[in-house]
Order: C-alpha cells, then structure tokens, then sequence
C-alpha cells in the first residue's frame, strides 16, 4: 500500500533517484548546486515550498513537490504543483493520484485558493490523470 507523507531530510538518497528521473523526462540538467538547494528547501519549508512523498514497500515510488505562493488576484495564496513524479516500479498504482490529493489537503490546510500546475502536451498518461483531479483552462504559458 502506498503512503503519502512529507518528505524529510533522511530520504535525501532514496529522493535523488526520483529526482533525476524527472529531470531526465523534461530534459533537464539542474546542477549539484539546485539539487541540492531544492531539496533542503523542500524539507525545510523556506521560501513556501513543501514536499511530499509516496512511499510503497519501505521505499519511495514518487514525489509532489509545491511553493506557496501571493496573488494579485487574492488576499490569500495560491499553490503551484511544481513537480510531480512516479517511478517505473510506482506506476499504475494510484501514487501519482494519492500525491496530488496531498497536495489538495495541504492546500487547502493552508487555504490557498487556487492549485495548479503545466505539464506538456505530448504528456498523455499524465494528462489522461489531470483531467480526473483537475481541469484544464484555456491559458497558454509563455517563458523567456
């Protein structure tokens, strides 16, 4: 059975594996430096981020990592759902769903009034997800 707990600062090895395979997926190369820096500040809490992780068998299947965020349009937070992971060996058994719920609790614990998160188009089973827990809205992100 999978459980869903934050993540604390002696999972830092058994982290990194889901790190690294989240980056990989995105064709991201953070340094040893952010790597580093995100994971002391997921355990932490600085600057508004939070962890969590799934835990399956006595070890960690996947990873929701959240900031806390103000908002223009609110007197409250908002809550974006940065990264979301499940390894190969976690899938299909509800861990990306059961983490995106801890997410939910969070968020609404710390009333944020809004969760939300990107994810790629071409990313079909995680969207197939998202559109159970979520809903897609019509806004186009741009970066520089």
């Amino acid at each position: 059975m999978t459980a869903i707990r934050p993540i604390r600062a002696e999972d830092q090895a058994a982290w990194l594996p889901l790190w690294s395979g989240y980056n990989a997926f995105y064709r991201n190369e953070p340094t040893e430096e952010v790597t580093h820096a995100a994971f002391h500040r997921l355990c932490d809490g600085s600057d508004g981020f939070f962890g969590l992780v799934a835990e399956d068998g006595g070890g960690l299947v996947g990873l929701a990592h959240a900031v806390f965020h103000p908002a223009t349009w609110t007197t409250g937070t908002y809550c974006y759902l940065e990264d979301l992971y499940v390894s190969k060996e976690g899938r299909g058994t509800g861990a990306a769903r059961q983490l995106i719920e801890g997410v939910y609790v969070e968020a609404d614990r710390r009333g944020a009034g809004r969760i939300y998160w990107h994810t790629q188009q071409y990313n079909a089973p995680a969207r197939s997800l998202y559109d159970s827990v979520g809903h897609a809205t019509s806004f186009v992100v741009y970066e520089r």
